[in-house]
C-alpha cells in the first residue's frame, strides 16, 4: 500500500489536532477586572530579543498569559524547557500539542546564558508533559537547574513540573538537583479532573508534592489551582486541605481564562473578593503564602512571592 502525504495543498497541522472537531463552547464576555493592556514597551521587546536570540520557549507566550507585559517589561520570563509541543491535551491548556522532536542537548546551557542575560535574581521553569521520555524529562529539568547554578551561583531556580506519572525514579532525579521552590499545579478541584486534566490524576499529584518534602524538606513546596471552572467553594476548600496535608507551602489560585472556543469554557468570572476569602481561608489552614486573585498565575511575580515565603518560614521558625 502505497501512502501519499499532501504537504502542498492541506492546511498545515493545527495547534491542537485532538480539539478540531469539538463543538465550539461560549464564555461569557470578560468582565472589567480582567482586562489587561497589550504588550508594547521597550523592556517587553529586549525580553523577546533575548528568548529569540537563545532559541528558547516561554510559557508567558505558549500559554498565552495574561500577565506577558508586565513580566516582561520588568524581563521575568518563564521558560518553557523540551520543547514547545505536549504529549497531553488538558481541555484548558492552549500549549500546542502532538509528538514532540528530540530533546536539545545544548538547551539547559541555552537557559542558563538567557538567565545571565536578563540578570534574572529568581529564574522559574517550567515544561510540557513529555510522556513519550523514560523519565519524563527528569534529567533534562536536573541538567537545566545545575546549568543555571553554575552560570547564576546567586540565581534563586524555581521549577513548575509536570506530575511525572508512571516514570518511577523521576521525581528523585529532580529533588537531587536541589530548586529552591518546587511547584507541581493541581490545577483544579477532583471533580473536575476528567473534563479538564484526564492525562492526570489528582491524588497521585497530591502525593507527588508530599514525597518532595520527605526527600529534602528545606525545599519549598508550591501548587496552584484554576478557578471558573464549574468547581464548588466547598471543593476549593477541600483542596487545601490536601495540600495542607501534603505539607505544602504555598497556594496560588487564579481565574481561567479560555484560549480558544475549542477549550473548556469559562463557567463563571470569580469576582476579587471572592479571591480575597479565598486567600483569608488558604492563611487560616497553614499555608506559608498565598496568592489569589483573577490575574494570579504561579510564576506572577514569582521573585517577590520567594522572599516573602522565605521571611514567612523563618517568622514561623522563631
Amino acid at each position: 500500500m502505497v501512502v501519499i502525504v499532501d504537504t502542498i495543498t492541506n492546511p498545515l497541522r493545527p495547534r491542537h489536532p485532538e480539539k478540531v472537531n469539538r463543538p465550539d463552547s461560549a464564555s461569557p464576555p470578560k468582565p472589567d477586572w480582567i482586562r489587561v493592556r497589550a504588550p508594547n514597551t521597550r523592556g517587553y521587546a529586549d525580553t523577546r530579543n533575548i528568548v529569540r536570540a537563545n532559541g528558547l520557549h516561554t510559557v508567558c507566550e505558549e500559554a498565552g498569559c495574561p500577565n506577558i507585559g508586565e513580566c516582561w517589561d520588568k524581563k521575568h520570563a518563564t521558560f518553557m524547557i523540551m520543547g514547545d509541543t505536549c504529549t497531553r491535551a488538558c481541555a484548558f491548556c492552549n500549549v500546542k500539542t502532538g509528538l514532540p522532536n528530540a530533546l536539545d542537548e545544548a538547551e539547559p546551557q541555552n537557559v542558563a546564558e538567557a538567565v545571565a542575560k536578563l540578570g534574572l535574581a529568581h529564574v522559574v521553569i517550567t515544561s510540557v508533559d513529555r510522556d513519550d521520555l523514560a523519565d519524563g524529562g527528569a534529567e533534562h529539568f536536573a541538567q537545566t537547574i545545575r546549568a543555571i547554578r553554575a552560570a547564576c551561583p546567586s540565581t534563586t531556580i524555581e521549577i513548575l513540573t509536570p506530575d511525572f506519572l508512571r516514570k518511577e525514579g523521576a521525581l528523585e532525579v529532580v529533588v537531587a538537583a536541589r530548586p529552591d521552590v518546587f511547584n507541581h499545579n493541581l490545577e483544579t478541584v477532583p471533580s473536575r479532573y476528567l473534563t479538564v486534566r484526564p492525562g492526570a490524576r489528582y491524588f497521585h499529584s497530591i502525593r507527588l508534592l508530599q514525597r518532595v518534602k520527605e526527600l529534602d524538606p528545606a525545599i519549598f513546596t508550591k501548587s496552584g489551582i484554576m478557578v471558573g471552572l464549574g468547581e464548588e467553594r466547598h471543593e476549593v476548600q477541600q483542596v487545601m486541605d490536601d495540600l495542607r496535608s501534603a505539607d505544602v507551602d504555598f497556594l496560588t489560585i487564579g481565574q481561567y481564562l479560555q484560549p480558544t472556543r475549542k477549550h473548556h469554557a469559562v463557567m463563571r468570572y470569580v469576582p476579587p473578593d471572592e479571591f480575597s476569602s479565598y486567600e483569608k481561608v488558604a492563611y487560616t489552614k497553614g499555608f506559608l503564602m498565598v496568592s489569589a486573585s483573577p490575574l494570579t498565575r504561579s510564576s506572577h511575580h514569582a521573585g517577590e512571592d520567594f522572599a516573602r515565603l522565605k521571611a514567612a518560614r523563618a517568622a514561623a521558625a522563631r
